[in-house]
Formats: C-alpha cells, structure tokens, sequence
C-alpha cells in the first residue's frame, strides 16, 4: 500500500520544515523576507531571501502532502477511526499554522503568536507520526489477511 510511503515522505518533509524553521528562529531571520506570502524579489528569490522563501516553499509542500496523506486515509477501505482523526488534525493544524505563520510575519514576530506556531507544529508532527505509525499498521494487517 502506498499510504504509509506517503504519510512518511509527509513526516520527513515536515520534521525538515520544522529544521529550517527552527534555523530561521535561532539565526534571527525571521523577517529577512518582510512580506507574505511572496518575498519582495516575487516568486524566485535572491540570495538575500533565501533561507526564509526555502522554509515557505518546504510549507507550502508540507501542507499538500498533509492534505493528500488525509484524503488518502479517508478513502482508504482499511483505515480505522484512528487514522483519519489523526490526518484530519493533521490538516487542521497545517492550515493553523500557514495562517500563523503569515500571522507572524504580518505582525512582525510578535512573541505570543511565535510561541503558539511553536506549540501547533508540535501537535502538527505528533498528529503526522501518529498517522505514519498507524498507515504501517493497517499495511501490516492487510498483508496478514491476505495470507
């Protein structure tokens, strides 16, 4: 089955995200790219732009592969309740944090808003490795009914 392949390329994605955020947050570039959701240059940044465009587009990304990790749960006839709560959490703490991140830059990093970006991308993992956890075990089940 190809959901657990996906809802993995979805965590490695995102835990790259959270990397490259956490980069942009410690280097203190987090307004180097002041406008949202393009950076000033347009669609293809300048080396000035860089960094923050990388972590926009790994978002922008991240965000496609959540939604796409649920839609493949909800129509998936082996999944089970817990797997599409997880994916459908996932998919809302995703278009959480697009919004807060534009949130964040709109309002130039205000403290309260980059804590609480902190905090969703951590219940956005938890809820992706949950949901890889258990697309592996609804391969492994349908792998021993089979035989």
């Amino acid at each position: 089955m190809a959901i657990q392949y996906l809802a993995l390329a979805t965590m490695i994605v995102l835990y790259s995200l959270m990397f490259i955020g956490g980069y942009i947050s410690a280097a203190g570039l987090g307004l180097t790219c002041p406008d949202w959701p393009l950076c000033p240059s347009g669609i293809l940044p300048t080396e000035e732009y860089f960094i923050e465009w990388t972590h926009r587009l790994v978002a922008a990304t991240t965000g496609a592969l959540v939604i796409a990790t649920m839609v493949a749960c909800l129509i998936n006839k082996n999944a089970d309740l817990k797997i599409k709560v997880t994916s459908s959490l996932a998919t809302v703490f995703v278009i959480t944090q697009i919004t807060l991140g534009a949130l964040v830059i709109d309002l130039k990093l205000h403290a309260v808003l980059v804590s609480i970006h902190l905090g969703i991308g951590i219940l956005l993992f938890a809820m992706v490795l949950l949901t890889t956890l258990f697309a592996f075990r609804i391969s492994r089940i349908s792998i021993k009914s089979k035989v």
